[in-house]
């Protein structure tokens, strides 16, 4: 079987999975399910029925409006937000280019295939910057839960004082450093040029991306729908947030092995093979020129691919 029938077969098997996927209906029993509770929450006079209505209605209120909406470029714009630093989309992309121009011109100085320098180029390239602007949100956000909890009982304390909820905002915004204090200090300015309280702790909810802070977004939404004492609801809300992250450490410290495992197994082929190419190119040539090479090194690209994603789900815990 030559080449031409596999990727004939293969473009069939992915166009009928996207036609069963296309025509697949919504799920009859969820719909159904989600109509009797809207029913259910409409009719209903009870105490208990009222409150989850409020909830659900502030919760769809608070719910983030650029989450499925947004060209990629804005998207990549919020991306880099995140990371807390100045950097211009054209910037970023000056540095992909960069970089893939580096590689590509350096693999192609030590005589590598076409096919290899443009594919290594390319996820150096353009997969280097992306992983280190993760790790750029990843940190920023691991700080920011952090000092979170600080922030809300230093809340707290200011509204049991006797000090207003915007006043107490601007005091965060003053006392509590890092990316806590910048934050809030982005609603604070955004309160002092007209904007509502509610939309401006709701653009940084958008732009954070954290749970936590969207449980304190959605529990000022919900105590302004039903009232009830501020202080002893954030007070609550921190001691949720405490000990979430030290469920999280815990389920770090216990998945750590196994996630080094799945590290060293999925680096591990990728490692050898670029090894054994750097030091004889000749011997793993025919991965680029012959048809039957190629064909079982996307295979095993695909399976590793496959049992890398599977090991992640297996490894990673969400709370």
């Amino acid at each position: 079987m030559n080449v031409q029938m596999l990727m004939f077969i293969a473009t069939m098997v992915i166009m009928l999975g996207m036609v069963v996927m296309a025509f697949a209906g919504p799920n009859v029993s969820k719909a159904s399910s989600r109509r009797l509770t809207a029913v259910k929450l409409r009719h209903s006079d009870s105490d208990a029925a009222l409150v989850e209505k409020q909830m659900r209605k502030a919760v769809a209120a608070q719910r983030p409006r650029n989450a499925k909406s947004g060209s990629r470029t804005e998207k990549l714009i919020l991306r880099l937000q995140q990371t807390g630093k100045v950097i211009s989309i054209q910037k970023y992309m000056a540095i992909c280019g960069g970089l893939f121009a580096f590689v590509f011109l350096g693999l192609m100085a030590k005589g590598a295939p076409l096919i290899f320098s443009l594919l290594l180029g390319g996820i150096i390239g353009f997969g280097l910057p992306h992983l280190v602007v993760g790790k750029m949100i990843t940190r920023r956000i691991n700080k920011f839960t952090a000092r979170f909890p600080d922030a809300l009982e230093l809340l707290v304390r200011g509204l049991k004082s006797g000090l207003p909820i915007g006043e107490t905002l601007a005091v965060v915004a003053k006392e509590v450093p890092g990316p806590v204090g910048e934050e809030f200090k982005r609603v604070t300015e955004k309160i002092k040029i007209g904007h509502a309280m509610e939309d401006a702790l709701q653009e940084v909810a958008e732009r954070l991306g954290t749970a936590e802070f969207q449980f304190f977004v959605i529990t000022l939404a919900i105590q302004r729908e039903t009232g009830g004492n501020l202080a002893e609801t954030l007070g609550n809300l921190a001691d949720v947030l405490r000990k979430r992250a030290q469920m999280k450490l815990k389920i770090k410290a216990m998945s750590s092995e196994s996630k080094a495992s799945a590290y060293i197994v999925g680096s591990l082929p990728f490692f050898v093979f670029g090894i054994v190419y750097w030091m004889n190119p000749e011997y793993l040539s025919g991965f680029f020129s012959e048809d039957r090479l190629i064909i079982a090194g996307m295979g095993g690209l695909i399976w590793m691919s496959i049992g890398g994603f599977i090991m992640a789900k297996m490894v990673n815990f969400e709370i």
